[in-house]
């Protein structure tokens, strides 16, 4: 079992609407493939965990970085790993655009900005503590109401 970590540039401004189709037409290959994962979006970057086996993970890497919709690949990482952070999610999608200002400003305080919006990290496990943040703060949020 392997996990991949990347970030990149949009090549035009990301809406809600396009991560809602970069999820739909994902998730079904991604299940098919046996890859799980969760896709970070803020209006100018993305950043993504796919998690699966090693020829499946490469293969669909190697697709999305082909993807003209994105430019400024970087490979946070990919290893082996013991047991899948995001199983049963063949993609989940996460628009970090149009937060809340105390939210944002905290983020932004613990991870940086940039282009006006949430820095993603270039670390691995920065980008997961990233990823964990947002899911308990999500978490809160829905308890709360």
């Amino acid at each position: 079992m392997y996990r991949l970590i990347y970030k990149s540039r949009s090549n035009s401004v990301i809406t809600w609407e396009q991560v809602k189709e970069i999820m739909h037409s994902s998730d079904t290959h991604n299940r098919e493939s046996g890859i799980s994962g969760i896709l970070l979006a803020t209006s100018s970057h993305f950043l993504q965990v796919l998690e699966g086996p090693y020829e499946m993970v490469n293969e669909t890497f190697m697709r999305i970085s082909k993807d003209n919709c994105h430019s400024d690949i970087k490979l946070i990482s990919f290893n082996a790993i013991d047991h899948r952070l995001f199983e049963n999610w063949g993609m989940l999608g996460i628009g970090v655009f149009n937060l809340n200002a105390q939210l944002e400003s905290e983020l932004k305080a613990k991870y940086g900005e940039q282009d006006n919006g949430l820095k993603f990290p270039v670390e691995e496990w920065r980008a997961l503590a990233l990823i964990n943040d947002i899911n308990v703060i999500s978490e809160q949020a829905d308890t709360s109401l």
